[in-house]
């Protein structure tokens, strides 16, 4: 199979990258060079996609079975990639969110659910990030002469995240002592790692397959405090989780999900966070790994980068201030007292 990558250096398209190679097929990646290294093995062609004669030149004499676009944030953008592709792509495998369903995560997600009303031509000031993603995936289905397929991943880790939620938590964890661990240990989480999405994708793009699906871990798989402990065992580093009540943290001001990566207070929304369902997905071959391994190799890979050489976030920068997290727990023990 012959499959571009929109992007392909980064975190999930270079698991597509590698996911791809590993098959045996001839991969293409387009993109600027400004996110990391190709991996070897690929045809690399420097470009960037809101430039109609970069696009163009990419295309000129080439031909693919299948694109999978994964830094596609802007419908008008997504457009021009798809205007100048259709005809010479069979599937366009759009790498979209779960928070681009209707209402999520207000209400709970639903399977096949349409997206948030946003034009397929829309810019970037004309929504949010899950508003923007749903325009998205209009401008696919609607502009692309070939079958569209809708990947909509919950939240996403594994080795090169960029977002930088899992290597904030295991590089904390990883200097031992006491650490600030939020709310109950029994807090629902639902993850999936980025190699799962990526052999996901691939395979149905395989088969020919349209529509959309939910793409994430299962319901009740995991917890947090079996996440954190994960990260305790995979750094060896001895750490005490020291688990402060969520009612506290938010008197003490703890920000959730940036300062405290995939934390929040408990509410409908945060139930409706962690309870997407995925029975499409899986009945059409999703697989997840266990969430030990997805620990294990992303700190394998992040013990290798230096620690001032870590990037805790492209947009918002993870994690708690060791001074903020020292007064929380200091006042948590004094109450406690």
């Amino acid at each position: 199979m012959k499959v571009l990558v929109m992007g392909g250096s980064g975190f999930l398209g270079r698991a597509v990258v590698e996911a791809a190679l590993a098959r045996g097929h001839e991969v293409t990646t387009f993109n600027r060079g400004r996110s990391g290294a190709d991996v070897p093995g690929v045809e690399a062609v420097r470009g960037d996609r809101e430039v109609r004669a970069d696009l163009e030149r990419l295309a000129e004499g080439r031909q693919w079975d299948v694109v999978v676009d994964t830094c596609g944030y802007v419908p008008r953008v997504v457009g021009e990639s798809v205007a100048v592709l259709s005809g010479r792509v069979a599937t366009y495998a759009f790498v979209s969110s779960v928070s681009a369903v209707d209402g999520f995560p207000a209400k709970p997600a639903v399977e096949e659910a349409p997206g948030w009303a946003c034009a397929p031509d829309a810019g970037p000031d004309d929504g949010d990030y899950g508003v923007l993603k749903a325009g998205c995936e209009r401008a696919v289905e609607e502009g692309f002469d070939g079958d569209a397929l809708i990947v909509r991943p919950g939240v996403i880790l594994g080795p090169h995240e960029d977002v930088a939620r899992l290597p904030w938590w295991l590089t904390r964890i990883s200097r031992g002592g006491r650490v600030l661990a939020p709310g109950e240990p029994s807090g629902p989480l639902q993850i999936v790692d980025a190699r799962d999405v990526a052999v996901f994708t691939l395979d149905q793009a395989a088969r020919g397959a349209s529509g959309s699906f939910l793409v994430t871990g299962r319901v009740g798989e995991t917890t947090y405090g079996a996440w954190l402990a994960e990260c305790v065992a995979a750094t060896e580093s001895g750490a005490e989780l020291v688990w402060v009540d969520d009612a506290f943290l938010v008197e003490q001001e703890a920000g959730a999900f940036v300062e405290l990566p995939l934390w929040s207070p408990p509410s409908e929304i945060r139930d409706n966070f962690w309870s997407v369902p995925t029975a499409k997905a899986v009945a059409a071959g999703l697989r997840t790994r266990p969430v030990a391994e997805t620990v294990r190799d992303t700190w394998a890979w992040l013990r290798e980068i230096p620690e001032d050489k870590r990037n805790y976030g492209k947009n918002n920068r993870h994690g708690m201030a060791p001074e903020k997290e020292a007064a929380i727990l200091s006042a948590w023990e004094s109450r406690s007292a």
